[in-house]
């Protein structure tokens, strides 16, 4: 089976001759559909600038990224648009939710924006919703329910619309150990349920426990990868500890 992602020998350099930062140092690996891979690394490690570069907010120095084949990185103007809108479901720390449109509009507007017929629309969001137990606040506003449920909403959001591939930042980042407990849950269920192929970026060793490949970034380059396998998420959990230590980094959250 062909990779959702393909990332070959990328590198994203900052600044001029006299003062070259490697972001990314030739940084090579594939997604397949359905898997949930966590990029981890300690801050100023690259896995942000990495996820920036396949989300096409930033543009690599060099190297391809494809998605279902397609470079995405030769990609211009209504093509780029396009293929953010189809094929990518982005769900961010800030949730980016539009407080003038009730959770229900805020879901749907992907689908809106692609002209997808109402009906369609109705029974997508509300299956969705209900995964992802968020089924009894599609009528309020962002500002009425809590800031797990927006990120549930916004989890919604990412999927309706079957993109190729989600990309998280850091999605639990703003949110209490209940709230991201439930989150995460939530985009396990996304993976499990709707085979989902999901990319997510995070420090922290918990959230990473959920995925089932874990790509360390250490100075632009790939450090190290760990494989979830028959491993229950306690044990993952301790083993993704014993890598962090190495990179010297920290993680919050205990199991």
């Amino acid at each position: 089976m062909k990779p959702i992602l393909e990332v070959k020998n990328i590198e994203k350099y900052y600044g001029n001759k006299g003062n070259v930062t490697k972001a990314i140092n030739r940084i090579s690996f594939d997604v397949e559909p359905g898997e949930y891979v966590g990029i981890m690394g300690a801050s100023g490690s690259g896995k942000t600038t990495l996820l920036n570069c396949i989300s096409t907010i930033d543009k690599v120095t060099s190297g391809r990224i494809l998605v279902n084949g397609k470079d995405i990185t030769k990609l211009k103007g209504k093509q780029l648009s396009r293929f953010r809108r189809e094929q990518l479901g982005f769900v961010f720390q800030e949730f980016n939710l539009l407080d003038t449109l009730t959770i229900y509009e805020n879901i749907a507007l992907a689908l809106t924006i692609m002209k997808t017929p109402a009906k369609e629309i109705e029974d997508r969001v509300r299956s969705i919703a209900e995964r992802l137990l968020i089924g009894d606040i599609l009528e309020k506003y962002p500002y009425q329910v809590s800031g797990g449920q927006k990120q549930r909403t916004a989890c919604a959001r990412a999927i309706v619309s079957n993109p190729s591939l989600i990309l998280a930042d850091e999605p639990t980042g703003a949110l209490d150990s209940k709230s991201a407990r439930m989150l995460l849950d939530s985009i396990e269920t996304l993976n499990l349920e709707l085979n989902a192929t999901i990319l997510m970026v995070t420090h922290d060793a918990f959230t990473a426990s959920y995925c089932k490949r874990i790509l360390f970034i250490k100075d632009g380059k790939i450090f190290n990868e760990l494989i979830r396998g028959d491993d229950s998420r306690k044990q993952f959990f301790d083993k993704i500890i014993e890598v962090v230590t190495l990179l010297g980094g920290d993680s919050t959250n205990v199991f």
